[in-house]
């Protein structure tokens, strides 16, 4: 099984062949990141970081036997008890169950690590993958809203401190 780390500076190379190598399947389901993402990836990454150690973001990488990235999840916005759950896996490891476990690993973390009790997430109407990873982790659907232009839905879980299935 995959282990799910903390971001930290010796995983930018890995996450930046992550984001080259599935740049295109993202951008299929949510806004492309842009050239000036790739060209300032060093300093983006630093500056992660740097939210990261002040704890207004947790950033996760799923990362294979090889070192690779197979994945991100983050948590971003954090006050308050409550943060919004971002994620996105590799194209290629797609349909293992890998984003349900991740979600799961990072609410234990989310309410066990980082003090928060409520998580916030939203995707496309037309993400079917999105909203099953969602609903298979606990979220249940709280509105409708609009992602760059694209009918969505909103979601939120109340977390109380379960250990995420094994």
């Amino acid at each position: 099984m995959p282990e799910l780390q903390l971001l930290r500076p010796d995983h930018a190379p890995a996450l930046l062949a992550f984001e080259r190598e599935n740049r295109a399947y993202f951008a299929a389901s949510v806004p492309d990141r842009g050239d000036d993402y790739f060209a300032r990836f060093d300093e983006r990454h630093r500056a992660l970081l740097a939210e990261q150690r002040a704890g207004d973001c947790y950033f996760h990488v799923l990362v294979g036997a090889a070192g690779e990235v197979l994945g991100r999840v983050n948590l971003v916005d954090v006050a308050d008890g409550g943060a919004e759950l971002g994620y996105r896996i590799a194209e290629h490891a797609t349909g293992r169950g890998l984003a349900t476990w991740a979600v799961r690993e990072v609410c234990a973390l989310a309410v066990g690590g980082y003090g928060v009790t409520v998580l916030r997430a939203a995707t496309t109407r037309d993400n079917a993958a999105s909203q099953a990873v969602l609903a298979r982790a606990g979220f249940t659907v709280t509105g409708a809203t609009e992602l760059s232009g694209r009918p969505g839905l909103t979601y939120a879980k109340t977390l109380r401190g379960d250990a995420p299935p094994r």
